[in-house]
Order: C-alpha cells, then structure tokens, then sequence
C-alpha cells in the first residue's frame, strides 16, 4: 500500500438514530426498539470484551436484565481495567453550582470541542444521560468528593467555563471502576455472568454475516478456546500504545478492534487520537510508557515558561515579571482551563520557540504557588495530595515547593470501530462501547467525558438496543459451522508463524521504531510530505517484523513476549491507516495539525466545505487498497464555526 492506494466507496449513513427534535430522539429511540421478555433473555448469550467501565458496566448490567453473560479480560482481575487511569473525574450537567449549566450547555461544549466532527444526536444523548450517571453511581457507594454541607462537589475541566465534573480526589476512575466491579462480581456470583480473565481475543468469529463468537487465548496455558454467542460486544479501549510512548498502560491494544475491522467492521476516523497537555516529560530512552498528571491540576495550577529563550535558571529565581503565562495571555476567557487540543499545542510552540524547562527542554511549568498561598497547603493536598505524591516519587520533586513539569503526550483515541446510534458496527450483532468506538468526542476529547461515555454506553445505551438487535432473531448454531474452524485456524497459524521467523530484533525495538514514526509524522503536527514519509517506512518495517523478528518461548505456556508480538504485529497495521487517514484529511481540526492548514496567528484551520464527514474505512485484504466510506455530518443546533477561547 502506498499513500495514494485507497479507493472511495458508497456512503455510510447512521440509519438508527430517530428524526425530530434533538433532545427527543434518545427517548424516541427507547420506545421505538423491540424488547425481549425475560423468560428468552435467559435463553440468549452475549460475549462481552473488556471489563473497564464500558465493559464492567455492560456485563453487569446484561446480566441483571437476565441475559447469560461471557466476560473477558486479558487482566489478572477486572479490576486492573485501564480505566483506573482516569483520575480528574467525570462530567455531568447537573448545575448543582447554579453557575449556568444544563443539558444543552454540556451538549454544546462537547460538539465544539470536538472541533465540529461529532454527531449532534449521539452527543445530546450523552449529555441527557450523565444526569443519571451520578445516581447510578452514588447508589453504588462510590465516594464522589463533596461539600461542607454534604453536597456533592464540583471542579472544572478544559474547554468549559462552569463547574460539572465530579470527582473522588484524584482517583476517580479507580473508584467508578470499583463500583462497575462491584456489581460484576455481583453478578458472576449469581451466576449471571461466567468471567474469563487472563484471556485474550485474537479473533472474530462471523457466520452468514453476523459476529457469533471469538476466538481466544488462555494467557497462562496456551490453549486456545472458542466461544460462541448470540452477540458480541467489544469494550477493548484505545489504541494509543501505537506511539509506543503514551499514557496507556502497557497492555492496551488494538487487537480485538483490529481482528474485526478485519472482518468487516469499519475503522473510522483512526487519525483521531489525543494529546494530553499534562504529562510528565520523557526523561530517556530507557523509557516504556509515559505517567499521566489529571487535567484537574489546570484548575489551581498556573502553566508558564520564562520569557526570555534559553532561560536556564532555576524556577524561584525567575522574577514574576520575566515568566509568560501563555495560556492566560493568549486565551484569557478560559486561560489555563482551554481544551486539551488547544493547551498542547501552545506547549508545543513555547517549546519550539526555545523556551521550553527542564533537562530536555521539553516541558513547561505548571506551578502552585499561588494556590498555596490563596488556599493553603491543607487544602492544596485534600484536592491533589495524591497526584503530588505521585509526581514526587517520579520525579524527584516536591510540587509544594517547586513546579511541576509537563508537556504533551498522546492519551486517548477518539477514533475507533464505527457504530450506528445503537452502537452496533457494519458487522450485524458486533457492538462497540467505550473508548473502541468513534462516536460521541469528534476529533478532540474534553477532559472527563471518557468516564461519562464509558458509564453511558454500558449502563444506559448498550442494554436498550442490544435487545432490539436480539429481538428481532438470530439463528441457532450447531457449533460445527466452517466459519469457526476457519477462525480457529487463522489465531494457530499466525502464533506459528510469530514463533517460527526467529530472527535477531525485539518485539519491543520494532514497537519503539513504530512509535517514533507515528509521533514524529503523525502526532502533534502533520505535514503531507511528513505523512507520505511515513506510508513509505512503515510498510518497509512491517516486512522486515515478519522476516526477523525474535519471539522466544513457546505457544503453550505464559508467554509475554508472544502476546506483544500479536499486538504490535497489529499495531503495524493500524499505524499505516492512521498515517493515511491523516493524509487524506488535509485539514486541521481538534489536536491534529496540518501545517498547510492554519490561520494567520498560527491556529487550527478546519475545512468544513470538504471534510466536515467520518472517515469510515473498509478492509479489503491484507496489502489491498482500503475503502474509504463517508458519513456526512449534518450540524442542526450547533452550527460550525472558527472555535475561539479568548
């Protein structure tokens, strides 16, 4: 495949979601699905992939609607789902600041932050169910953070002026997760859902044209197991790791998303991936991932560089008078709390300009000074103690007594298997929730919306129109059809394959070369000749991965090495549609910045009359030229327009 090999098919439209008014359509949609008695929900099983908050959520929820449940994980424990990582908290508008929020305000936040690539429908359901999130999970007993007088707290997040995010210090997803977990466990121990971890999917199975299985890996054993059902649900995260640096932990990964697009389902948008601005700067190339500082710290910390280039004193030593508050001075109605997208390129510029801090030059300062001195230490560390201590024993440190240091790192991947408003892919009876899917954050994320989708899609959306899918009849199988045996097949050969090349590179070397690539021609800043650089060199490296890549060990043991080299193996792949759909989208728009496309002081420029659509691509074969498959977004109540946080 080369740059240009891609050909544009038919349009793809999302045929689920009710026509009318915008804030009718979700409860329009509810009434209008087909339901499923409970004395069948019991004859009906549903694989669910992933135990995060999407995952754990859903299974756990299935479950309780009486339907038999398969969950998997390729943890030791769902409680090890990456979705611990998201500590500042989770939106919702429930104005309990009276400061002027509503659904329609979170609504309108997100599709501009977004940069005005979200569809209006799967975004105001979104925003319309966050209001019940909160109760879902205060029932639950998760310990959200409040008030004085008892009242639940607020803080606020980037790309919004009023208070909406709700928290339990700086480990809130830790803490919806261990509510998800709760109820899951719940459920496995009535024996609603049969819990499988340490087991990796590797294959999609998919008979006369509906997903009806996957093909798994026992992590410990080695063995490969098959199972079957009436449908499956894909809850397997992002795939930033294709950076190889990135916020992720190590073992995310796009294989699961990947063996279904494989199969049929639609990849869109992959282009669309996330750069947090508050991460603590690469150190060294001894390296393997980078640690997340949360977004929350925007609220009180202040971000800065010096002013002058080159400037290599120590922090206290600068006067206040020579330090450049850019973020305040270029943005000053939201300051240091503008979208993620915005902040991260701001970073990245200081930087270029020479005026970045630290060893590397590749960091600037958020500082709590002021906060300190305005709150006090006390009340500093009951909002962020925990978030202090970790930089500290990072770093070195102490946040109390000089500034952090961050700059950008990718951390969340909008783009995903595509859906329809039920969340079901072009593969009838494959569903796609949380972070694998495309569908409510356009091309940039605001920050605490992760935790809001995921909770959404498994707790609200998923279990209404799942059962319209299921409704409406799926054939009984043998269990002997040629389509599993084929799928089985395909996972033994290529772990034989990985196993049997024996040459002299690492898996984890030809990951770091992928990442490199991926984040210097396809990151912060795209370029078309960067981009076409990029198509040239990763075809040449995924050859060279299958002709002299070393995996030691054996297929029928614990075997770390094997399961990276299958993930990297992919990752391979996706990069390649990554640098592509970047290519074709000679636009700016959200945290992806075309050079060819900016305004004259140097910021995104979209192009609404050309690319205002999803990008939806088909596979096609393996070195065949894929399809591009446009879905026109249509903006009723948000209308488009230069986005302005000044």
């Amino acid at each position: 495949m080369t740059y240009s090999d891609y050909t544009v098919g038919e349009p793809i439209a999302d045929t689920k979601a009710p026509e009318g008014p915008v804030e009718r359509r979700w409860e329009d949609r509810r009434f209008g699905v087909k339901l499923v008695n409970p004395a069948n929900k019991r004859k009906l099983t549903v694989i669910v992939v992933g135990t995060g908050l999407a995952g754990g959520s859903a299974a756990a929820s299935l479950a309780e609607l009486g339907y038999h449940v398969k969950s998997f994980c390729y943890q030791d424990s769902p409680r090890r789902a990456h979705s611990i990582a998201a500590q500042g908290g989770i939106n919702a508008a429930k104005n309990y600041r009276n400061d002027g929020d509503s659904v329609h305000r979170l609504f309108y936040d997100t599709v501009k932050g977004g940069d005005f690539r979200a569809r209006e429908s799967n975004v105001h359901r979104l925003a319309e169910i966050s209001v019940e999130i909160i109760d879902q999970c205060v029932a639950q007993g998760v310990p959200f953070a409040r008030e004085y007088g008892g009242l639940l707290d607020n803080r606020s997040f980037g790309g919004t002026q009023v208070s909406r995010t709700f928290y339990a210090k700086g480990q809130t997803g830790q803490q919806l997760l261990l509510g998800a977990y709760q109820a899951l466990e719940r459920q496995i121990d009535a024996g609603g859902v049969e819990m499988f971890a340490r087991h990796e999917m590797l294959e999609l199975i998919v008979i006369d044209g509906r997903a009806r299985g996957i093909v798994v890996r026992d992590m410990v054993t080695g063995e490969i197991e098959t199972h079957l059902a009436d449908a499956v649900v894909l809850a397997s995260g992002g795939y930033g790791n294709v950076f190889f640096l990135s916020t992720n932990a190590k073992g995310c990964n796009v294989t699961a998303s990947w063996r279904a697009h494989r199969k049929g389902a639609y990849f869109a948008n992959p282009c669309y991936t996330q750069i947090h601005p508050t991460c603590i700067p690469v150190s060294g190339d001894h390296q393997s991932k980078l640690t997340l500082m949360s977004e929350s710290l925007r609220n009180d910390g202040r971000v800065w560089v010096p002013k002058a280039h080159g400037d290599k004193r120590a922090p206290g030593d600068i006067p206040e008078d020579e330090r450049d508050y850019f973020l305040e001075r270029r943005y000053p109605a939201f300051g240091n709390l503008v979208p993620r997208d915005i902040a991260s390129r701001a970073a990245k510029n200081v930087c270029d300009e020479g005026r970045g801090v630290g060893p590397t030059g590749l960091g600037v300062y958020l500082d709590f000074a002021d906060a300190i001195s305005r709150m006090g230490r006390a009340a500093v560390a009951a909002k962020y103690g925990n978030l202090f201590q970790m930089y500290q024993r990072i770093t070195g440190e102490d946040p109390y007594e000089v500034p952090m240091r961050i700059f950008p790192a990718v951390h969340y991947t909008m783009g995903g298997l595509w859906v329809d408003y039920d969340l079901q892919s072009t593969i009838p009876g494959l569903f796609v929730i949380g972070e694998a899917n495309f569908s409510d954050h356009g091309a940039n994320r605001l920050g605490a919306s992760a935790l809001m989708q995921g909770l959404a899609d498994g707790y609200f959306v998923l279990p209404t129109t799942i059962g319209d899918y299921l409704a409406r009849g799926v054939p009984k199988l043998a269990g002997d059809e040629p389509e599993i045996t084929e799928a089985q097949t395909a996972v033994r050969e290529r772990i034989e394959k990985l196993l049997s090349i024996d040459g002299t590179r690492t898996v984890d070397s030809f990951h770091r070369e992928l990442g490199h690539i991926m984040w210097d021609l396809c990151g912060m800043e795209r370029t078309e000749a960067g981009l076409r650089k990029a198509l040239e060199r990763i075809p040449e490296l995924r050859r060279e991965f299958w002709e002299n890549v070393k995996v030691p060990g054996s297929a029928e043991t614990l075997n770390q090495a094997l399961e990276k080299a299958g993930r990297v193996a992919d990752f391979l792949e996706l990069g390649e549609l990554m640098c592509l759909d970047a290519l074709h989208r000679s636009e700016s728009c959200g945290g992806h910045f075309r050079a060819e496309s900016q305004t004259p002081d140097g910021e995104a420029l979209r192009d609404d009359e050309h690319f205002s659509y999803v990008a939806a691509w088909e596979f096609t074969g393996s070195g065949a030229a894929p399809v591009l498959h446009k879905e026109d977004l249509v903006f009723e109540y948000v209308h488009p327009s230069q986005r302005s946080y000044a």
